[in-house]
Protein backbone atom coordinates (compact mmCIF):
# COMPACT_ATOMS: atom_id res chain seq x y z
CA UNK A 1 0.00 0.00 0.00
CA UNK A 2 1.52 3.68 -0.92
CA UNK A 3 0.84 6.86 1.20
CA UNK A 4 0.34 9.84 -0.77
CA UNK A 5 1.16 12.91 1.79
CA UNK A 6 0.26 16.31 0.31
CA UNK A 7 2.41 19.80 0.78
CA UNK A 8 -0.62 20.61 3.29
CA UNK A 9 -0.71 17.81 5.18
CA UNK A 10 2.88 17.20 5.76
CA UNK A 11 2.70 20.81 6.50
CA UNK A 12 0.25 19.74 9.40
CA UNK A 13 2.15 16.70 10.74
CA UNK A 14 4.93 18.58 11.04
CA UNK A 15 3.45 21.52 13.29
CA UNK A 16 1.33 18.47 15.05
CA UNK A 17 5.20 17.61 16.24
CA UNK A 18 6.91 20.37 17.65
CA UNK A 19 3.50 21.02 19.16
CA UNK A 20 3.76 17.73 21.11
CA UNK A 21 7.83 18.18 21.98
CA UNK A 22 7.29 21.72 22.99
CA UNK A 23 4.51 20.54 25.03
CA UNK A 24 7.00 17.90 26.75
CA UNK A 25 9.37 20.46 27.66
CA UNK A 26 9.19 21.43 31.71
CA UNK A 27 10.55 24.67 33.90
CA UNK A 28 13.58 23.17 35.82
CA UNK A 29 13.04 21.84 39.50
CA UNK A 30 16.22 23.89 41.15
CA UNK A 31 18.24 22.39 43.69
CA UNK A 32 20.26 24.31 45.48
CA UNK A 33 23.75 23.11 47.61
CA UNK A 34 25.06 24.83 50.06
CA UNK A 35 27.84 24.67 52.80
CA UNK A 36 25.81 24.32 56.32
CA UNK A 37 27.80 26.79 57.69
CA UNK A 38 28.99 29.36 55.05
CA UNK A 39 25.60 29.13 53.39
CA UNK A 40 27.76 29.55 50.28
CA UNK A 41 26.58 27.42 47.02
CA UNK A 42 28.99 24.06 46.94
CA UNK A 43 30.52 23.75 43.29
CA UNK A 44 31.09 20.33 42.32
CA UNK A 45 28.35 17.97 44.41
CA UNK A 46 26.99 14.89 42.55
CA UNK A 47 23.80 14.26 42.52
CA UNK A 48 22.50 10.43 41.46
CA UNK A 49 18.87 9.50 40.87
CA UNK A 50 18.30 5.82 41.41
CA UNK A 51 18.92 5.46 37.91
CA UNK A 52 22.13 6.04 37.73
CA UNK A 53 21.46 9.84 35.96
CA UNK A 54 23.89 12.31 37.58
CA UNK A 55 23.49 15.78 37.88
CA UNK A 56 26.93 18.54 39.14
CA UNK A 57 26.66 21.09 40.60
CA UNK A 58 27.74 24.35 38.99
CA UNK A 59 30.26 26.80 40.58
CA UNK A 60 27.32 28.68 42.25
CA UNK A 61 26.16 25.53 43.62
CA UNK A 62 23.27 24.81 41.65
CA UNK A 63 21.30 21.86 39.43
CA UNK A 64 19.04 22.62 36.87
CA UNK A 65 16.88 19.29 37.18
CA UNK A 66 14.99 18.87 33.99
CA UNK A 67 14.80 15.20 33.62
CA UNK A 68 11.09 15.38 32.37
CA UNK A 69 10.65 11.57 33.16
CA UNK A 70 10.85 11.95 36.73
CA UNK A 71 8.64 15.00 37.02
CA UNK A 72 5.93 14.63 39.68
CA UNK A 73 7.68 12.28 41.56
CA UNK A 74 9.48 11.31 44.41
CA UNK A 75 12.87 11.48 43.13
CA UNK A 76 16.25 9.92 45.54
CA UNK A 77 19.33 11.55 45.12
CA UNK A 78 22.28 9.87 46.05
CA UNK A 79 24.52 12.97 47.76
CA UNK A 80 28.71 13.27 47.26
CA UNK A 81 31.62 15.49 46.89
CA UNK A 82 35.16 15.68 47.68
CA UNK A 83 35.88 16.87 51.18
CA UNK A 84 32.50 17.07 51.65
CA UNK A 85 29.41 14.63 53.59
CA UNK A 86 25.56 14.66 53.31
CA UNK A 87 24.27 13.02 56.44
CA UNK A 88 23.65 9.04 55.66
CA UNK A 89 20.02 7.83 56.43
CA UNK A 90 19.28 4.36 58.15
CA UNK A 91 20.27 2.14 55.18
CA UNK A 92 23.80 3.99 55.41
CA UNK A 93 22.38 6.00 52.21
CA UNK A 94 23.95 9.90 51.71
CA UNK A 95 21.63 11.24 50.32
CA UNK A 96 17.91 12.54 50.31
CA UNK A 97 14.32 12.08 48.37
CA UNK A 98 12.79 15.29 47.05
CA UNK A 99 9.27 15.65 45.63
CA UNK A 100 10.05 17.37 42.01
CA UNK A 101 7.53 19.33 40.28
CA UNK A 102 8.45 21.90 37.42
CA UNK A 103 9.43 25.15 38.48
CA UNK A 104 10.09 24.50 42.40
CA UNK A 105 13.45 24.21 44.38
CA UNK A 106 15.19 22.38 47.48
CA UNK A 107 18.13 23.20 49.36
CA UNK A 108 20.51 20.69 50.72
CA UNK A 109 22.70 21.07 53.35
CA UNK A 110 26.91 19.74 53.59
CA UNK A 111 28.95 19.42 55.98
CA UNK A 112 32.51 20.26 54.69
CA UNK A 113 35.22 18.06 55.66
CA UNK A 114 38.17 19.71 54.12
CA UNK A 115 39.70 22.50 55.67
CA UNK A 116 39.75 24.91 52.80
CA UNK A 117 36.51 25.93 50.80
CA UNK A 118 35.85 24.77 47.33
CA UNK A 119 34.61 28.50 45.28
CA UNK A 120 34.32 27.86 41.79
CA UNK A 121 35.90 26.77 38.69
CA UNK A 122 38.02 28.79 36.93
CA UNK A 123 38.13 27.45 33.41
CA UNK A 124 36.00 25.23 31.06
CA UNK A 125 32.64 24.98 29.60
CA UNK A 126 29.54 25.94 31.90
CA UNK A 127 30.89 27.16 34.68
CA UNK A 128 27.55 28.59 35.59
CA UNK A 129 25.00 26.26 32.92
CA UNK A 130 22.86 26.14 35.71
CA UNK A 131 22.39 28.54 36.96
CA UNK A 132 21.83 30.38 33.17
CA UNK A 133 19.43 27.52 32.86
CA UNK A 134 17.35 28.49 36.16
CA UNK A 135 17.59 32.42 35.29
CA UNK A 136 19.92 33.23 37.99
CA UNK A 137 22.41 35.68 38.62
CA UNK A 138 26.11 35.21 37.38
CA UNK A 139 29.18 36.86 38.90
CA UNK A 140 31.45 36.12 35.14
CA UNK A 141 31.15 37.73 32.13
CA UNK A 142 30.87 34.24 30.09
CA UNK A 143 29.75 31.93 32.41
CA UNK A 144 28.91 29.19 29.40
CA UNK A 145 31.57 28.61 27.08
CA UNK A 146 35.01 31.13 27.31
CA UNK A 147 37.27 31.71 24.13
CA UNK A 148 36.12 27.63 23.28
CA UNK A 149 37.77 26.48 26.47
CA UNK A 150 36.73 23.78 27.75
CA UNK A 151 39.62 21.95 30.05
CA UNK A 152 43.12 23.26 30.81
CA UNK A 153 46.24 21.94 32.55
CA UNK A 154 48.61 23.73 35.20
CA UNK A 155 48.19 27.37 35.15
CA UNK A 156 51.33 29.88 35.59
CA UNK A 157 50.91 33.43 35.99
CA UNK A 158 51.61 37.06 36.61
CA UNK A 159 50.88 40.46 37.22
CA UNK A 160 52.28 42.96 34.26
CA UNK A 161 51.80 46.10 32.77
CA UNK A 162 48.45 46.07 35.68
CA UNK A 163 46.90 43.19 34.54
CA UNK A 164 46.89 39.39 35.81
CA UNK A 165 48.30 37.19 33.08
CA UNK A 166 47.60 33.89 32.87
CA UNK A 167 49.40 31.07 31.09
CA UNK A 168 47.75 27.20 30.73
CA UNK A 169 48.80 23.94 29.67
CA UNK A 170 47.08 21.36 27.33
CA UNK A 171 43.93 22.63 26.40
CA UNK A 172 40.94 21.28 24.74
CA UNK A 173 38.73 22.82 22.69
CA UNK A 174 35.00 21.85 21.21
CA UNK A 175 35.90 21.12 17.85
CA UNK A 176 38.65 18.36 18.22
CA UNK A 177 40.18 16.15 20.67
CA UNK A 178 43.29 17.68 20.29
CA UNK A 179 43.32 21.02 21.04
CA UNK A 180 45.98 23.78 21.72
CA UNK A 181 49.13 22.61 23.31
CA UNK A 182 51.17 25.43 22.91
CA UNK A 183 50.13 27.84 26.00
CA UNK A 184 46.93 29.61 25.44
CA UNK A 185 46.76 32.67 27.54
CA UNK A 186 44.20 35.23 29.22
CA UNK A 187 43.88 38.37 31.27
CA UNK A 188 42.30 39.52 33.60
CA UNK A 189 41.60 42.90 36.30
CA UNK A 190 43.33 42.82 39.68
CA UNK A 191 40.66 43.12 42.56
CA UNK A 192 42.42 46.24 43.27
CA UNK A 193 41.54 47.70 39.90
CA UNK A 194 37.77 46.59 38.92
CA UNK A 195 38.23 42.83 39.24
CA UNK A 196 35.74 41.18 40.65
CA UNK A 197 35.95 40.26 44.27
CA UNK A 198 37.97 36.80 44.06
CA UNK A 199 35.04 35.08 46.18
CA UNK A 200 32.97 35.46 43.44
CA UNK A 201 35.20 34.45 40.20
CA UNK A 202 37.60 36.23 37.74
CA UNK A 203 36.65 37.43 34.41
CA UNK A 204 39.62 35.81 32.00
CA UNK A 205 40.00 37.73 28.57
CA UNK A 206 41.62 34.98 26.38
CA UNK A 207 44.07 35.50 23.61
CA UNK A 208 42.45 34.72 20.52
CA UNK A 209 42.61 33.74 16.67
CA UNK A 210 40.56 34.93 13.98
CA UNK A 211 37.72 32.49 14.44
CA UNK A 212 37.38 33.39 18.48
CA UNK A 213 38.86 30.32 19.82
CA UNK A 214 41.83 30.53 22.27
CA UNK A 215 45.19 30.93 20.45
CA UNK A 216 48.69 29.29 20.95
CA UNK A 217 51.33 31.79 22.64
CA UNK A 218 53.96 29.73 22.83
CA UNK A 219 54.65 27.88 19.82
CA UNK A 220 58.69 27.19 19.94
CA UNK A 221 60.46 25.34 17.19
CA UNK A 222 60.49 21.50 17.83
CA UNK A 223 57.85 18.71 17.65
CA UNK A 224 55.78 18.10 21.00
CA UNK A 225 54.19 20.64 23.24
CA UNK A 226 55.70 23.93 24.52
CA UNK A 227 55.38 23.93 28.61
CA UNK A 228 56.28 27.39 30.06
CA UNK A 229 57.41 28.00 33.85
CA UNK A 230 59.16 30.81 35.95
CA UNK A 231 56.68 33.64 34.42
CA UNK A 232 58.42 36.82 35.26
CA UNK A 233 57.55 40.27 34.78
CA UNK A 234 60.79 42.26 35.20
CA UNK A 235 61.79 46.38 34.30
CA UNK A 236 65.04 47.22 31.92
CA UNK A 237 67.03 49.73 32.57
CA UNK A 238 65.08 52.19 30.64
CA UNK A 239 62.18 51.58 33.15
CA UNK A 240 59.93 49.26 30.93
CA UNK A 241 58.50 46.21 32.49
CA UNK A 242 58.96 43.02 30.38
CA UNK A 243 57.95 40.10 30.51
CA UNK A 244 59.91 36.63 30.44
CA UNK A 245 59.61 32.41 31.04
CA UNK A 246 61.52 29.79 30.96
CA UNK A 247 59.96 26.96 28.42
CA UNK A 248 60.96 23.37 27.21
CA UNK A 249 59.74 21.30 24.44
CA UNK A 250 58.47 17.31 25.33
CA UNK A 251 57.86 14.40 23.79
CA UNK A 252 54.71 11.99 24.12
CA UNK A 253 56.67 10.13 26.87
CA UNK A 254 57.31 13.32 28.62
CA UNK A 255 61.04 13.64 28.17
CA UNK A 256 62.50 17.37 27.32
CA UNK A 257 64.64 17.73 24.66
CA UNK A 258 64.68 21.47 24.11
CA UNK A 259 64.97 24.28 26.70
CA UNK A 260 64.74 27.99 26.41
CA UNK A 261 63.95 31.64 27.38
CA UNK A 262 61.29 33.06 25.99
CA UNK A 263 59.71 36.39 26.10
CA UNK A 264 56.21 37.84 25.96
CA UNK A 265 55.28 40.42 23.10
CA UNK A 266 51.61 42.44 24.27
CA UNK A 267 51.52 43.46 20.70
CA UNK A 268 51.37 40.06 19.25
CA UNK A 269 49.99 38.48 22.43
CA UNK A 270 52.63 35.47 22.21
CA UNK A 271 55.67 34.55 22.96
CA UNK A 272 58.83 35.13 21.00
CA UNK A 273 62.51 33.27 21.84
CA UNK A 274 65.43 34.81 23.53
CA UNK A 275 67.55 32.17 24.40
CA UNK A 276 68.08 28.49 23.49
CA UNK A 277 69.63 26.88 26.48
CA UNK A 278 71.73 23.59 27.56
CA UNK A 279 69.48 20.37 28.49
CA UNK A 280 71.66 20.06 31.47
CA UNK A 281 72.38 22.33 33.89
CA UNK A 282 70.83 24.34 36.60
CA UNK A 283 67.23 25.50 34.90
CA UNK A 284 64.56 26.87 38.04
CA UNK A 285 61.61 24.98 38.60
CA UNK A 286 58.05 26.11 40.18
CA UNK A 287 56.55 29.35 40.78
CA UNK A 288 58.57 32.69 41.16
CA UNK A 289 58.49 34.74 44.30
CA UNK A 290 60.38 37.97 45.42
CA UNK A 291 62.21 38.10 48.17
CA UNK A 292 65.14 40.38 49.48
CA UNK A 293 67.94 38.83 50.73
CA UNK A 294 70.54 41.18 52.43
CA UNK A 295 69.28 44.29 50.69
CA UNK A 296 70.05 42.57 46.96
CA UNK A 297 66.39 41.70 45.50
CA UNK A 298 65.82 37.96 44.44
CA UNK A 299 63.27 35.61 41.90
CA UNK A 300 63.03 32.71 43.89
CA UNK A 301 61.29 29.53 42.40
CA UNK A 302 59.49 27.69 44.76
CA UNK A 303 58.71 23.90 43.87
CA UNK A 304 56.44 23.72 46.40
CA UNK A 305 60.52 24.74 48.36
CA UNK A 306 62.33 27.30 46.54
CA UNK A 307 65.31 25.29 45.29
CA UNK A 308 66.95 27.94 43.19
CA UNK A 309 67.07 31.73 42.98
CA UNK A 310 68.64 34.15 40.43
CA UNK A 311 68.96 38.23 40.96
CA UNK A 312 65.53 40.06 39.89
CA UNK A 313 67.26 41.85 36.78
CA UNK A 314 66.96 40.98 33.16
CA UNK A 315 70.43 39.97 32.73
CA UNK A 316 70.29 37.89 35.13
CA UNK A 317 67.20 35.88 34.66
CA UNK A 318 68.88 35.53 31.31
CA UNK A 319 72.15 34.05 32.00
CA UNK A 320 71.90 30.84 33.25
CA UNK A 321 75.40 30.87 35.14
CA UNK A 322 73.80 33.35 37.51
CA UNK A 323 71.14 31.10 39.13
CA UNK A 324 71.59 29.57 42.38
CA UNK A 325 70.62 26.40 44.07
CA UNK A 326 70.26 26.20 48.03
CA UNK A 327 72.07 23.17 48.73
CA UNK A 328 74.54 21.52 50.80
CA UNK A 329 75.64 18.87 47.97
CA UNK A 330 78.71 18.45 46.58
CA UNK A 331 78.17 18.68 42.25
CA UNK A 332 78.58 14.84 41.16
CA UNK A 333 79.17 12.74 38.21
CA UNK A 334 76.40 10.83 39.86
CA UNK A 335 73.30 13.33 40.35
CA UNK A 336 71.22 10.89 42.54
CA UNK A 337 74.08 9.69 44.85
CA UNK A 338 75.84 13.24 45.70
CA UNK A 339 78.25 13.93 48.80
CA UNK A 340 76.82 16.13 51.29
CA UNK A 341 78.84 19.03 52.41
CA UNK A 342 79.48 19.45 55.93
CA UNK A 343 80.33 21.85 58.62
CA UNK A 344 83.08 21.47 61.14
CA UNK A 345 79.94 20.34 63.66
CA UNK A 346 79.10 17.26 61.13
CA UNK A 347 75.80 19.27 60.53
CA UNK A 348 75.45 20.16 56.42
CA UNK A 349 76.48 23.55 55.03
CA UNK A 350 73.50 24.45 53.49
CA UNK A 351 74.03 27.77 51.49
CA UNK A 352 73.04 29.25 47.99
CA UNK A 353 75.30 27.89 45.20
CA UNK A 354 75.81 29.11 41.65
CA UNK A 355 75.98 26.00 39.44
CA UNK A 356 75.01 23.95 42.92
CA UNK A 357 73.38 21.02 42.83
CA UNK A 358 69.35 21.55 43.77
CA UNK A 359 67.52 19.35 45.83
CA UNK A 360 63.89 17.92 45.16
CA UNK A 361 61.61 15.63 46.91
CA UNK A 362 62.85 12.34 45.27
CA UNK A 363 66.80 13.02 45.88
CA UNK A 364 65.64 14.26 49.34
CA UNK A 365 63.70 10.71 50.32
CA UNK A 366 66.85 8.96 48.45
CA UNK A 367 69.64 10.44 50.47
CA UNK A 368 67.80 9.79 53.06
CA UNK A 369 67.39 6.08 52.47
CA UNK A 370 71.33 5.84 51.18
CA UNK A 371 71.94 7.25 54.99
CA UNK A 372 73.84 10.21 54.14
CA UNK A 373 70.95 12.88 55.40
CA UNK A 374 68.85 11.97 58.60
CA UNK A 375 65.46 13.26 58.32
CA UNK A 376 66.08 16.14 60.38
CA UNK A 377 68.51 17.28 58.31
CA UNK A 378 66.80 17.67 55.26
CA UNK A 379 65.37 21.30 55.13
CA UNK A 380 63.19 20.10 52.59
CA UNK A 381 60.67 17.91 54.24
CA UNK A 382 57.14 18.87 55.65
CA UNK A 383 55.43 16.61 58.20
CA UNK A 384 52.18 15.71 59.02
CA UNK A 385 51.16 17.74 62.30
CA UNK A 386 49.28 15.02 63.76
CA UNK A 387 50.99 11.96 63.07
CA UNK A 388 54.93 13.15 62.72
CA UNK A 389 54.77 11.34 59.37
CA UNK A 390 57.52 12.60 56.61
CA UNK A 391 54.98 14.30 53.82
CA UNK A 392 56.84 13.15 49.80
CA UNK A 393 55.63 17.08 48.57
CA UNK A 394 55.89 17.07 44.82
CA UNK A 395 54.57 20.74 43.59
CA UNK A 396 52.79 23.93 45.08
CA UNK A 397 53.64 27.43 45.35
CA UNK A 398 55.14 29.92 47.95
CA UNK A 399 54.12 33.60 49.25
CA UNK A 400 54.63 35.88 52.22
CA UNK A 401 51.72 36.34 54.46
CA UNK A 402 50.47 39.78 56.10
CA UNK A 403 48.28 38.02 58.49
CA UNK A 404 50.74 35.22 59.69
CA UNK A 405 53.77 37.40 58.98
CA UNK A 406 55.52 34.08 58.26
CA UNK A 407 55.70 32.62 54.57
CA UNK A 408 53.17 30.08 54.05
CA UNK A 409 53.41 27.11 51.58
CA UNK A 410 50.43 25.13 49.29
CA UNK A 411 52.13 21.97 48.86
CA UNK A 412 50.97 18.84 46.62
CA UNK A 413 51.41 15.62 48.40
CA UNK A 414 52.37 12.38 46.42
CA UNK A 415 51.32 9.22 47.16
CA UNK A 416 49.02 10.39 50.23
CA UNK A 417 45.80 9.27 50.55
CA UNK A 418 45.31 9.17 46.71
CA UNK A 419 48.38 9.73 44.33
CA UNK A 420 47.65 13.41 43.12
CA UNK A 421 45.20 14.92 44.97
CA UNK A 422 46.19 16.54 48.82
CA UNK A 423 46.64 19.55 49.57
CA UNK A 424 48.93 20.79 52.42
CA UNK A 425 49.14 23.80 53.93
CA UNK A 426 52.83 24.60 56.06
CA UNK A 427 54.91 27.96 56.90
CA UNK A 428 57.75 29.29 58.24
CA UNK A 429 60.05 32.39 58.78
CA UNK A 430 62.12 32.54 55.89
CA UNK A 431 61.54 30.99 52.69
CA UNK A 432 64.07 27.95 52.99
CA UNK A 433 62.46 27.15 56.37
CA UNK A 434 62.35 25.50 58.69
CA UNK A 435 59.03 24.74 57.67
CA UNK A 436 56.19 23.45 60.31
CA UNK A 437 54.22 20.81 60.11
CA UNK A 438 52.12 20.66 57.79
CA UNK A 439 48.48 20.13 57.80
CA UNK A 440 46.08 18.49 55.29
CA UNK A 441 43.45 21.48 53.99
CA UNK A 442 42.12 19.77 50.94
CA UNK A 443 41.06 15.54 50.13
CA UNK A 444 40.08 14.07 47.30
CA UNK A 445 38.64 10.37 46.83
CA UNK A 446 40.78 8.85 43.98
CA UNK A 447 41.08 11.73 41.59
CA UNK A 448 44.42 14.16 40.85
CA UNK A 449 44.52 17.92 42.19
CA UNK A 450 47.85 18.93 41.26
CA UNK A 451 50.54 21.80 40.54
CA UNK A 452 48.28 24.02 42.79
CA UNK A 453 49.06 27.98 43.21
CA UNK A 454 48.73 30.33 45.67
CA UNK A 455 47.37 33.85 44.54
CA UNK A 456 48.71 36.40 47.02
CA UNK A 457 47.32 39.27 44.88
CA UNK A 458 43.72 37.78 46.08
CA UNK A 459 44.36 38.08 50.04
CA UNK A 460 41.60 39.48 51.75
CA UNK A 461 41.28 40.77 55.28
CA UNK A 462 45.04 41.20 55.47
CA UNK A 463 46.24 37.81 54.23
CA UNK A 464 43.43 35.86 56.87
CA UNK A 465 41.93 34.40 53.42
CA UNK A 466 44.08 33.20 50.73
CA UNK A 467 43.16 31.63 47.54
CA UNK A 468 44.93 28.88 45.35
CA UNK A 469 43.66 26.52 42.27
CA UNK A 470 45.00 22.94 40.79
CA UNK A 471 44.27 21.09 38.13
CA UNK A 472 41.33 18.95 38.86
CA UNK A 473 41.51 15.21 36.61
CA UNK A 474 41.05 11.53 36.66
CA UNK A 475 44.68 11.57 35.31
CA UNK A 476 46.99 9.70 37.19
CA UNK A 477 44.67 7.67 38.69
CA UNK A 478 42.90 4.50 38.81
CA UNK A 479 39.37 6.12 37.84
CA UNK A 480 37.76 5.52 34.57
CA UNK A 481 35.39 8.11 35.41
CA UNK A 482 35.39 11.96 34.16
CA UNK A 483 33.76 14.26 36.03
CA UNK A 484 31.46 16.17 33.33
CA UNK A 485 32.36 19.49 32.70
CA UNK A 486 35.23 19.90 35.69
CA UNK A 487 37.57 16.96 34.41
CA UNK A 488 40.78 18.45 33.47
CA UNK A 489 39.94 22.04 34.37
CA UNK A 490 41.11 24.43 37.32
CA UNK A 491 39.31 24.56 40.93
CA UNK A 492 39.86 27.44 43.33
CA UNK A 493 39.99 27.03 46.75
CA UNK A 494 39.94 29.87 50.00
CA UNK A 495 41.70 28.79 53.14
CA UNK A 496 40.53 30.79 56.43
CA UNK A 497 44.10 30.88 58.17
CA UNK A 498 41.71 31.86 61.46
CA UNK A 499 40.10 28.50 61.19
CA UNK A 500 41.52 26.79 64.35
CA UNK A 501 41.32 23.29 62.40
CA UNK A 502 44.97 24.91 61.49
CA UNK A 503 46.17 25.02 65.12
CA UNK A 504 48.19 28.06 64.02
CA UNK A 505 47.00 30.49 67.50
CA UNK A 506 50.58 29.12 69.12
CA UNK A 507 52.68 29.69 66.14
CA UNK A 508 51.36 33.60 65.39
Amino acid sequence: MRFLFTASAITLLMASIVSTTASQAVEPFKIRVVDDVSGRGVPLVELTTVNNVRFVTDSAGLVAFDDASLMDQPVFFHVKSHGYEYPADKFGYHGRTIKIVAGGQATLKLKRINIAERVYRMTGGGIYRDSVMLDEPVPIEKPLLNAGVLGSDSVVNAVFQGRLHWFWGDTNLPKYPLGIFDVPGATSALPSDGGLDPAQGVNLEYFVDAEGYAKKTCAMEGKGPTWIDGVTALTDDAGHERLFAHYVKVTQSMVTHARGICEFDPASQAFTQVKLLELEGLHPTGHPVRVVDNGIEYVYFAHPFPYTRVRATIDAYLDPAQYEAYTCLEASDDPKSPNVIRGEDGRPEYAWRQGGLPFNQTLSKALIEQGKLTDDESIFLLHDHDSGDALRAHGGSLAWNEYRQRWVMIALETWGTTLLGEIWYAEAETPVGPWSDAVKIVTHDNYSFYNPKQHPYFDQDGGRFIYFEGTYTHTFTNNPDQTPRYDYNQIMYRLDLADERLGLDAQK
